[in-house]
Formats: C-alpha cells, sequence, structure tokens
C-alpha cells in the first residue's frame, strides 16, 4: 500500500468521527516495533501515527479498522464494534498471532532478575508443583521475580521467552506455602495448554486448562489469599 492510500484511509476515518472539524496533517509510518503496537498522538495540529511494520501486509479493511479505532480512541469517540472484531479477527488469526510472536523472540528483551528470593526459591517451588503435580516432567522454564512487588500481575508466563516471572509480593514469610505453589501451579498449566487460536479468538484458560487447574487441593484457600492481595 502506498503512502498516499494510507493518508485517505486515515483520512475517511478522521472525517467520519469528526465530519465538521477542519481535517489536520497526518504523518504515518510502519516502525519495527516488538509487537503489533499502534500509538497515535496530537502534536502541533500534526496527527503523528506509528504503525508496527508488521501489520504492513494488512489488507485495506485492517487498515481502516486500525484507523478507526486509533482516531476514536484519541477523541473519545466510541469505538463501533464491526471495527473492532475486524481489527481484533486478524491479529488473533493463526499466521498473524505467530509472526507477532517470532517478532517478540527476535526483537524483545525480557528482564531476567534472579529466582532466588528472601523467604522463597522459585527453582524450589517450580520443582516441587512438577514433582507434586506433573510427575516431574515439565521441563524448567527460566523463573524469575518481578523487579518489583507488583500487585496488579501477580505472575505470568512469557511464552515468547520461556519465562515464569513472579511478583516479588509472595516473597515473604506471610505468604503461605500454599499460595506460591497455587501461583506457580497455574503457571506451569500455562505451559502445558499453549495458548490457542479458534475461530479468530485467543483461548488462553482452555476447558482443560480449568479442569486440571480445579485438581489443586487448596484452590479455594489459595485464591481467597490472592483477592487479598
Amino acid at each position: 500500500m502506498t503512502q498516499l492510500e494510507l493518508q485517505q484511509i486515515f483520512q475517511v476515518a478522521y472525517r467520519d468521527l469528526r465530519p465538521r472539524a477542519p481535517m489536520p496533517p497526518f504523518e504515518i509510518k510502519f516502525r519495527r516495533f516488538v509487537s503489533l503496537n499502534t500509538t497515535i498522538r496530537l502534536r502541533e495540529g500534526r496527527l503523528h501515527v506509528s504503525l508496527s511494520d508488521l501489520l504492513e501486509g494488512a489488507p485495506p479493511s485492517v487498515l481502516q479498522a486500525i484507523a478507526h479505532i486509533l482516531l476514536a480512541k484519541l477523541y473519545r469517540k466510541p469505538i463501533e464494534a464491526f471495527h473492532n472484531d475486524r481489527y481484533r479477527r486478524y491479529t488473533q488469526s493463526e499466521a498473524v498471532s505467530r509472526q507477532a510472536e517470532q517478532a517478540r523472540q527476535t526483537r524483545g528483551r525480557k528482564q531476567i532478575h534472579t529466582h532466588v528470593g528472601h523467604y522463597y526459591d522459585l527453582e524450589e517451588v517450580f520443582e516441587t508443583v512438577n514433582r507434586r503435580f506433573f510427575h516431574g516432567l515439565l521441563g524448567r522454564p527460566v523463573l524469575t521475580w518481578s523487579a518489583h512487588r507488583a500487585r496488579r500481575m501477580l505472575g505470568h508466563y512469557d511464552a515468547a521467552h520461556n519465562t515464569i516471572v513472579v511478583s516479588r509480593v509472595f516473597d515473604g514469610p506471610k505468604v503461605p506455602r500454599y499460595a506460591i505453589e497455587y501461583l506457580m501451579y497455574h503457571e506451569m498449566l500455562h505451559l502445558k495448554h499453549p495458548v490457542r487460536v479458534r475461530a479468530g479468538r485467543r483461548c488462553v484458560h482452555s476447558r482443560e486448562f480449568q479442569a486440571e487447574e480445579r485438581l489443586f487441593p487448596e484452590l479455594e484457600e489459595a485464591k481467597a489469599f490472592l483477592k487479598q492481595l
């Protein structure tokens, strides 16, 4: 797609959302982002749009959806459902998801700190949970405590870098053993049951995942403790 065609897509989206406002100049560039990032900024009357180069081959209809979503967010307008759905279906398709994952692996950097905490050693917790629930068969990924005592993201498994990150809020004597073992168990289930894409939707917690999660003996106690955090 030419720069002129891209400009026209954004101008049409702008006019649909702001029919009476003067048309600002656009500066639109594809950039080498780590993932499918898109940004828009208004500076000195000019709209600066940055699109991930992974979207360079997207169909015009998808770029139209992106233009609508970005401009609607910028000017606090409602996002039309069919634009949102079109963008989501494209970016969560198997081919695009695979391309984005590869970009994260080759372009991204993962902050690795240490698996050894003041109170808990993540490698020891992993091996205990592995023997207890997985017959010791799960390969150990990189294990690291987070940089900060995060309370919003308590833990996550990053498939692109094969890393489990646990919030430092769990590294203390007041944290019951079952709580950190449950969190580790949950992230290990992500390792065992990778994200699937079905009909354009990402399935993060499949039925198999949820059924296996319910096998954790202290599930209710652990969830209650996590809610307190």
